[in-house]
C-alpha cells in the first residue's frame, strides 16, 4: 500500500494530526518522510478527502514547534549531543553532515535556519544545531516561524493545485491523475530543494 493509499483510510482530523506530527518530530531531529507525508496530504485535499488550509496550519505548526524543541534540545546537548547521536546515525548525524550544516550556520546566519526549511540536511539538523551553536531564541523564532510558514503553506497550495489541475486533465482516470500528480509532486518538491542546496554550494564557492 503505498502512503497516499494509507492516509486516504485514516480520519481527516487524524490525518491532519498526523501530518504535523511527523513533521514536527522530522523538525527536531528525527530522520522521517516529513515531506512526503506533506506532499500526500496536500494531494488529498486536492480529492476533497481534507482540507488544504487545515493540511497548511498543521504543518506549519509541526515545524515551527519541532524545530523549537530541538533548539531546546540543541541548546542543552551543546556539540557533544551531536558526537554522540553520530555515533549511532552515522547516516543523518555523521561530522560530514554535521560539519557542512555548521558551515551554512556560521556563513549565513539566522537566514540558514529559514532557507533549511527546504533543504532535508538542514531540516533536520537547524533547531538542534541553532541550540547548540548558541543563536538567540528571538532571532531563531523569527526565522522558524516565517521558514515553517512558507515551506508548509507554500508547499501545500503548490501541490493542491497542481493536484486539482491534473484532476481535471485526467478526470476519467483518477487513479492515473493521482499517480501522475504524485510524481509531478514529488519532482516538483525535489527539484526545489535540489536548487536551494545547488545556491547554497555555490556560494560556498565564492
Amino acid at each position: 500500500m503505498h502512503i497516499d493509499e494509507w492516509l486516504q483510510t485514516i480520519p481527516p482530523g487524524w490525518l491532519c494530526a498526523l501530518v504535523s506530527l511527523v513533521i514536527g518530530l522530522e523538525s527536531l531531529g528525527i530522520p522521517l518522510p516529513g515531506e512526503i507525508v506533506l506532499v500526500s496530504a496536500a494531494l488529498l485535499s486536492a480529492r476533497g478527502v481534507v482540507s488544504p488550509v487545515w493540511v497548511g496550519v498543521c504543518a506549519s505548526l509541526g515545524a515551527i514547534v519541532g524545530d523549537s524543541i530541538g533548539y531546546t534540545i540543541g541548546r542543552k546537548g551543546g556539540r557533544p549531543l551531536f558526537e554522540r547521536v553520530g555515533r549511532r546515525f552515522p547516516k543523518h548525524f555523521g561530522p560530514r553532515h554535521v560539519a557542512r550544516a555548521e558551515h551554512y550556520f556560521e556563513r549565513f546566519g539566522v537566514w540558514a535556519v529559514f532557507v533549511g526549511r527546504f533543504v532535508a540536511l538542514l531540516r533536520i539538523l537547524a533547531g538542534p544545531l541553532a541550540g547548540a551553536l548558541r543563536m538567540p531564541y528571538w532571532r531563531f523564532l523569527i526565522a522558524n516561524v516565517l521558514g515553517g510558514i512558507v515551506w508548509a503553506c507554500g508547499t501545500t497550495a503548490v501541490i493542491f493545485y497542481l493536484g486539482i489541475v491534473a484532476e481535471k486533465w485526467l478526470k476519467g482516470f483518477s487513479w492515473v491523475g493521482l499517480v501522475v500528480a504524485v510524481l509531478f509532486g514529488i519532482g516538483t518538491t525535489w527539484y526545489l530543494k535540489r536548487r536551494a542546496a545547488l545556491a547554497l554550494d555555490e556560494s560556498d564557492l565564492q
